[in-house]
This record gives structure tokens, sequence and C-alpha cells, in this order.
């Protein structure tokens, strides 16, 4: 990219920096014949290192001031991983606690138990942080879908955005197609860089109308994206997705669903976890399958060379210094003392 200046206008005084090659009075020499006077190659160095350094340290001043940069820089990133989008569920369900496999056993419930959410935004902390070379973009939904954090690289966005769902308490609604939608639409207009995958956490199902199921999959194979569900089955009552459902789909939207992700072209995956332990399995699985070549194009903010300008003006400065220090009567010849050369 072209280089640009916040305030171009300045650069109207880059002649001044043209003063120091003016002659002065100083500069008339009151010899009636020059050609006797020795040749001084010292005097002329430290003269034209003079004017160059004084002319250098002013155009180097007013660039500096004028903000000179370059926008729009690119710069291509390798490694391995992938595009993930987490779609967490944020619906009023995932507020109840995760009740260990003990406790489901007979053993005495405690109410400090951590809560879905909390396990969840915890793992998910986990799994950001050992991914650096991930391009992590992350919704949550339960009513609607909600864009919190978009495609980035820089993992410290993504924890705040994780910790930002921590606020407040989840709608009762979750509406899990319009959310797909809305995940999918995040990959629009991106260039395919390597492996996609939305990473969907949720602890219920949907179902979904055929118009929404035309879209979704039309969107996955458009956008060439894999599907993973974490499905937090922490209800004994809920619905075991493991195994083949017997009667009617349409009448339980776990199944519901997980049917008909089945039937997707793209890449799907199911991980029904029961408790803390069960989720950071999954998770450690989705790390362990997505680990693919990425390159990935980053646009970077403003590089601004006003601190380098500064810099070159001062070592000019400097120059101006060593070439006072060269000009002092100790270096003069014998005659410019009155002294007789013979």
């Amino acid at each position: 990219m072209g280089l640009d200046f916040v305030q171009p206008l300045l650069l109207l005084l880059l002649p001044l920096a043209a003063l120091p090659l003016l002659r002065r009075r100083s500069d008339t020499l009151v010899y009636s014949a020059i050609a006797w006077l020795p040749v001084d190659r010292i005097g002329r160095i430290a003269g034209f290192l003079w004017r160059a350094f004084a002319v250098a340290a002013m155009a180097a001043v007013v660039i500096g001031l004028a903000g000179p940069g370059q926008s729009g820089a690119q710069v291509l990133r390798t490694g391995r991983g992938a595009e993930i989008l987490i779609l967490m569920d944020r619906s009023s369900s995932m507020d109840a606690n995760v009740v260990p496999k003990d406790v489901k056993a007979g053993g005495q419930f405690n109410a400090s138990m951590p809560t879905k959410s909390q396990v969840v935004r915890e793992l998910l902390s986990e799994f950001v942080a050992k991914r650096p070379d991930d391009r992590f973009a992350f919704m949550a939904f339960s009513t609607s879908p909600m864009r919190i954090v978009p495609f980035t690289q820089q993992g410290d966005v993504i924890q705040a955005g994780l910790a930002a769902t921590g606020v407040g308490r989840g709608l009762p609604d979750t509406h899990m197609g319009s959310a797909l939608l809305a995940a999918i639409g995040e990959f629009e207009g991106r260039p395919y860089a390597g492996s996609r995958v939305i990473l969907v956490v949720s602890d219920g199902g949907a179902q979904l109308d055929e118009t929404t199921r035309q879209r979704i999959e039309a969107g996955l194979v458009r956008q060439k994206i894999g599907l993973y569900w974490i499905y937090i089955r922490s209800n004994p009552n809920s619905p075991d997705l493991t195994t083949d459902a017997v009667g009617s789909l349409d009448s339980v939207e776990e199944l519901a669903l997980h049917s008909f992700f089945r039937t997707l072209p793209t890449p799907y995956r199911l991980f029904q976890t029961d408790d803390a332990s069960a989720m950071a399995a999954a998770m450690a699985e989705i790390d362990r399958l997505q680990n693919f070549p990425l390159s990935v194009v980053e646009r970077v903010p403003r590089r601004d060379f006003s601190s380098a300008c500064y810099g070159v003006a001062l070592l000019c400065c400097l120059g101006l210094l060593v070439c006072r220090a060269l000009q002092l009567p100790s270096w003069a010849p014998a005659w410019r003392d009155g002294r007789s050369a013979s």
C-alpha cells in the first residue's frame, strides 16, 4: 500500500528546509585573493555536511508533523487450525446446574454446583486459549441470534465476549433455525482459507420448517462449513441421541434436529455430554480433529512513521553537533590565529 499523511497540508512547509542553503554574511571572505589560502578539505566537508544535516533535519520534522503512515496493509498469516464460529445457547435452561454422575446416582445435590453456561464458558475459554492460530467468531442465541465478536485472531477479544455472556440470565425461548442461518451468514464474503466449522453448544433442539432446513443446507454447502453439536444432556429425562430413536422424531426437538443434521451433505459430528468431564472430553476431541493448514490474510492497523522521521531529525541534529566540533579553532592552521606561517 502507498504512503499517506494525516495532515498533508503541513507538507507545504517543506520549502523551509532549503533555508540552510542560503548564503549568509558570515560566509563572506575578507581576503582579496582567496587563491593564496590553503585548501581546507576538512572545512569543506564539514560545511557540506552542516548544510546537508540542517536541510535533512528540517525536512524530517516537517514530514513527521504531517503524520506519514501506511493504511490498509495486509499480512498473510499461516498456521494450523480452522475458522471456528462458536454458537452458544444462552437460553434460561443453560442457567441450570450441572449435576454430576454421583449425584444422579443418588448423591446429595448442592445448589452451589456450577451452571451449564459457567462450565461451557470455562471450557470454551481454555479451548480458545490453546489455539492461537485459529480464526474465531462468537455468537449467542436464545429468542434471536446475537453477534458478539466477528472473525478475529485476537484471543483476548473472544475471551471478553465469553465473559460477557455471564451477565444476567437467559431468555426462555430458543430459536435454533435463525441462529444457524445467522452463523452461516458470518462466512459470507470471506475468502476460503481452510477448514470451517460451526460449533453449536446447546442443551436443546428445535423443530425446523422445510424452508429453514433448505436454507441451512444450501448455506453450509455453499460456504463449505462443517457442523459440530455439543449436546448437553444434563437432565435424565432428555433424549439420548447416541441411540437410534424409535417413534416420531417430530415430537422430540432434539431428535428432530439431530436427524436433520445427519442428512446434511457437509461433515457433521455429535458430541453428547452429561457432565463437565464429558464436555471437556468433547472439546479435546474437537481440538484434535481441527488441526489443518490455515492461511489467512489479515488487515493490520495503520502504521505510523512519524517517530521514524523524528528519529532521523535527531540523528541529523547530532551530526550538526559533530560538524560544529570539526570547526573549532584548534583545527584551524596557524595563519588563522594571526601568526606568520614563516
